[in-house]
Parts: structure tokens; sequence; C-alpha cells
């Protein structure tokens, strides 16, 4: 009992983290999409991807995020604590309500990739792949007489991460499931006892979807964010923990394939976490290495090559092919490209608000290196594992067609 409450503690302090970090990230989509993140020009010197921090004040307070400037300044500050974001030179740790240059650490590349963040990116994943399975697990249940919405048998999530290629063994689903309790992003449904392979019911206790207020922060951060977060999710229409169809939600999205032609295709896809594709994943666990027949039609159209290329013709004195070195900074949904081919590998597609489209990433390109390791003999599947066991700056050397 002593083990549990002391992980019930860890679990609130990283899902308060974890709520932070989510915040963090939907405003700075929101700053991007307000054009309030542009590249800016101070003393001969240009800084990418930056704002200046009374424009975002204006912002927070215009927006009513924040009830005043001095408010604003207070939840900034909080983010800045929580390395979300900094001093474009990392003078100092104080936010200051003035026309200084800040950026979001995830436009430069500094955001700490650690252990924490990558179970957190593999809890995301998960999560959006069973809001996304037509045969969900996740159901309205019953355990001492108590209903609880969205909730499954641990033994069911268990068979579910091997039937999807999550995990390679029973062993391994376990710890998966237990890193994901003791990072509070699952939970048994009472909050009474650790993740077991047996039929007590566990919920996700996240909601990866709803966006976050920052008042938010300092309110969860004062008042523990513990006894009140399933029954605070249960009025959103968007909890974890109320059943609704989604159909609508995945259908509206699409994949495209971003090539050197004007055309562009489109596949039928969720979002871009739940690919069978380079994804970012905690180290420990292993990336999925063998897809559903649903995953490969949904996910594995037919090869966008116009012929097949063997690595001998790349390699030829005089070859129509221009190498390229492309550095890909993955974000919070990975690097948003997919590989295929079996020696040499190939980009079958990528998607076009992704890092990869912005880095230069086209589809057709030969994957030749990546992070100076040559993989032109490799298969999609051994350049897959290196990218995704690799740092979340990826360099990729690629040779593409000459126009």
């Amino acid at each position: 009992m002593e083990r549990t409450s002391s992980i019930r503690r860890k679990a609130i302090a990283r899902q308060y983290k974890a709520e932070v970090m989510i915040a963090g990230e939907q405003l700075r989509l929101r700053l991007h999409d307000g054009k309030l993140i542009k590249d800016r020009r101070y003393h001969l010197r240009t800084y990418p991807n930056c704002f200046v921090a009374q424009e975002l004040i204006d912002w927070l307070v215009s927006h009513r995020e924040a009830a005043d400037r001095a408010t604003a300044v207070h939840l900034v500050q909080h983010l800045m604590e929580h390395d979300i974001l900094h001093h474009v030179c990392d003078k100092s740790p104080v936010f200051k309500d003035a026309k200084l240059l800040y950026r979001f650490r995830k436009d430069d590349g500094t955001f700490p990739f650690n252990t924490e963040v990558k179970i957190f990116m593999r809890g995301q994943q998960l999560y959006e792949q069973l809001r996304a399975d037509k045969n969900a697990i996740l159901k309205v249940r019953e355990e001492h007489g108590v209903t609880h919405r969205r909730s499954a048998p641990g033994c069911q999530l268990i068979d579910w991460l091997l039937q999807n290629g999550e995990v390679q063994s029973r062993r391994q689903g376990l710890e998966l499931c237990r890193a994901l309790q003791e990072h509070g992003i699952i939970q048994h449904v009472a909050k009474k006892h650790d993740f077991f392979d047996s039929g007590l019911l566990y919920q996700f206790c996240i909601n990866f979807r709803r966006r976050r207020r920052l008042s938010e922060l300092l309110t969860e951060n004062e008042q523990g964010n513990d006894e009140g977060a399933v029954s605070q999710e249960d009025n959103n229409l968007d909890s974890p923990f109320v059943s609704r169809k989604s159909s609508s939600e995945e259908s509206s999205n699409a994949f495209q394939l971003v090539g050197p032609s004007k055309d562009l295709k489109q596949i039928s896809s969720g979002r871009r976490s739940s690919l069978n594709s380079l994804q970012l994943h905690s180290s420990g666990f292993p990336p999925i290495t063998q897809p559903s027949s649903a995953s490969m039609v949904r996910f594995n159209p037919k090869s966008v090559l116009k012929r097949h290329v063997t690595c001998e013709e790349l390699l030829l004195p005089g070859a129509p092919y221009i190498k390229r070195v492309l550095t890909v900074i993955g974000d919070a949904l990975g690097w948003g490209f997919v590989v295929r081919g079996m020696s040499p590998c190939y980009v079958q597609a990528v998607d076009p608000g992704s890092p990869a489209a912005a880095a230069g990433v086209k589809v057709r390109q030969f994957v030749c290196q990546v992070n100076g390791q040559s993989v032109l003999y490799l298969d999609y599947r051994t350049v897959n594992r290196l990218v995704m066991t690799g740092p979340r700056t990826v360099v990729l050397e690629v040779m593409e067609p000459l126009e």
C-alpha cells in the first residue's frame, strides 16, 4: 500500500508535467497560426522562429488566457521553468514583459528529450491509436459495483499491444503499462492498484486532445491535480472517460505524398503519430515491426517509385541523382515521413505540415545515411529503428532524381 501511494504521488507530479507540455505545445501552435512566431532581426542578426515578450503578453490578455499582464508574465515564467521556452540568447531565466526575444525550445531543437518525455509521447501515441481503433477495447465497464467509462482490463490492454505490434511479449507489455502508470498516463480506475496483467480495470488519466487554458496550470499546481481528475474530465465531450463516436474526426484528415511533381496524392489517415512510420518512442520498448493487415491497407499504398532502382545505380558515376543533407527536428508527433523499400530505402510519404517537409524531405528520395551511419544497403525496418532509437534531431543524407 505504501509503495502504491508513493507511485501515485510521483504519477501526479509527472501528470502535471505532462499537462504543462501539452499546454505549452498548444500555445506554440496557436502562436504560429497567429504569426506571432517568426524570424526577427535584432542588432544585425536574424533570430528564427521567435516572438517578442510584450507581444505575447498582449496576446495572452486579449485572448483571455490571463486576467492581467502580471498574471500573464507569471504563466509564461511557469513555462520557462518547465523548459518549454527560453530567451534566444539564454541570458536570463526570468521572463520579462519587455521588447525581448524568446523562443519555444521545440522550434530550435533544444527541448530536453529525456526518458520522461519519451514515455509521455509513447502514451500519447497509444491514446490516439486506441481512440481511433474501431474495435475499441476502452468501454463502459463495471468493477465492484461501480461503472467506469473508457476503461479496459489490464490483460486486454496487453493483448491489444501484442496484436498491434507495440510489444513482442506479455512481459514487455506489462513493463510498458507500468511505466505509463508511473508517469501518470494511465491509472487503476479506483486508484488502488499497480498495473497487473489481470482483470483489474485501467483507464487513461490524461486527455491529450482537450484544449488547455494556461490558467489551469497554476490552479492544478496548487490543488495537486489528484482527486478531481476524472470528474473534471467527465464533463468534457473530448474526455477519454466519455464514450462517443469519432468517425467524423477520423475521416477529416489526410496524409499527403509530397514530391517534386505538382500532383498531390492523399492517403486516408488519422494522425501523424499513429502511423507505422518514424515515430518517437520510449527507449526499452520496441517499435512497431509487424503492422496489422488493416494498417498495411490503410497506410502502405503502392510504391511511389516509377521503377525499381538498385544501390549500384545510385552509386554509378554520372548517375542522374543529386545528394543532399537534411536536418529534421522531430516534434511531439514525430518526424512526419514514411520510408519503405529493401536496399535502398526511399521516402514513400511526407506529411505536408511536418518537420520533415519543412526540412526538405520529399517522396522518391533515397536514404543513404542516418546520423552519419550508412544505411544504403539496409531495409526500411532497420532504418526506422535507427531513427527512433536515436536523437530527436535526425541528419539524413539522401539522393534525389535530377529534374
